[in-house]
C-alpha cells in the first residue's frame, strides 16, 4: 500500500525501532510472547487486540518501563514522544504552555534551560505543538479549565514538543469527541509526514484516517498470524 499522499517513503532499510523475539511482563510473569515489530521512519502502526491482550504492555516495554524477560527492544532513534492512556493531569497546577513544555525534557538536559538560545528553542517548540493539536489559544488557560478532549491533545502536543523521532501513544483518541479526533489525527499525520515513527495502541482504527499504514494485531500476547503484514481498510487508508 502507498504511503499516504504527502508522506515521506517509508524507509524499512533504517527502522526506528526495532522489536525481536520479545517476551515481556511483571514479576516474571509474561505478558507478551514473542513479538517481532520493526518500525520506519515516517511510518504509522496502529496496535489492536482485546482489552488484556498486552498492548499496553509491548507500549510501556519499549520505553523501557516494564522489564524484558527475553528478546530484545531497540530504539534506534531519540528522542522519543509518550501519551498514556491514563493520566492525572487535570490535578496538576499547571497552565497548559506548562505541560506541554515539560515535554522538552527529552530533547535535552534539565540544565540546558539556564541557556538563552535553549530557552528560545524551547518557546518556539512549544508553540510549534501548541498549534500543531490547535491549542494555541488556550496556552495560558489553566490545564485543568480544558475539556477531557483537549487535555488528550494536550499531552500529544507535549510528545510533539521534543520534536520526537519516534512517538509511542496509548489510546488518544478514547472517550474524545469527534472534533478532538479530528484534530489529534491531524497533528499526528503532520508529524508523520515530517519522519516521525508513530506506534499507537488503539481500537478506533478509522479515527486516524489518512494516518496508520499499518495494522498489527495482539491476541494473548502474541501477534496475530501474518500481522506483521496487515493493511489499513481502503476505506480507511488515503
Amino acid at each position: 500500500m502507498r504511503p499516504p499522499t504527502g508522506s515521506p517513503p517509508v524507509r524499512p532499510d533504517s527502522p526506528a525501532l526495532v522489536v525481536r523475539g520479545l517476551v515481556a511482563g511483571y514479576g516474571g510473569v509474561p505478558v507478551v510472547r514473542g513479538v517481532d515489530l520493526v518500525l520506519a521512519p515516517g511510518e504509522c502502526v496502529a496496535l489492536t487486540g482485546a482489552n488484556g491482550s498486552g498492548k499496553t504492555t509491548l507500549l510501556r516495554c519499549c520505553l523501557g518501563l516494564v522489564p524484558v524477560l527475553g528478546g530484545e527492544v531497540r530504539l534506534r532513534a531519540r528522542p522519543v514522544g509518550y501519551v498514556p492512556q491514563r493520566h492525572t493531569v487535570a490535578a496538576v497546577p499547571a497552565t497548559v504552555a506548562e505541560v506541554v513544555a515539560a515535554g522538552r525534557l527529552a530533547a535535552r538536559g534539565p540544565l540546558a534551560r539556564f541557556g538563552r538560545a535553549a530557552r528560545r528553542a524551547d518557546r518556539e517548540a512549544v508553540a510549534e505543538a501548541l498549534a500543531a493539536v490547535g491549542l494555541a489559544e488556550h496556552a495560558r488557560a489553566g490545564i485543568g479549565e480544558l475539556s477531557g478532549g483537549q487535555q488528550r491533545r494536550a499531552l500529544v502536543a507535549r510528545a510533539l514538543a521534543s520534536r520526537p523521532a519516534v512517538v509511542l501513544l496509548d489510546e488518544p483518541t478514547a472517550g474524545v469527541d469527534t472534533r478532538n479526533r479530528e484534530l489529534l489525527a491531524r497533528a499526528l499525520r503532520a508529524a508523520v509526514d515530517r519522519g516521525t515513527a508513530v506506534l499507537v495502541v488503539t481500537h478506533d482504527v478509522p479515527a486516524l484516517s489518512g494516518v496508520v499504514h499499518r495494522v498489527v494485531e495482539l491476541a494473548a500476547g502474541r501477534l496475530a498470524p501474518a500481522a506483521g503484514d496487515a493493511r489499513v481498510p481502503a476505506e480507511v487508508a488515503r
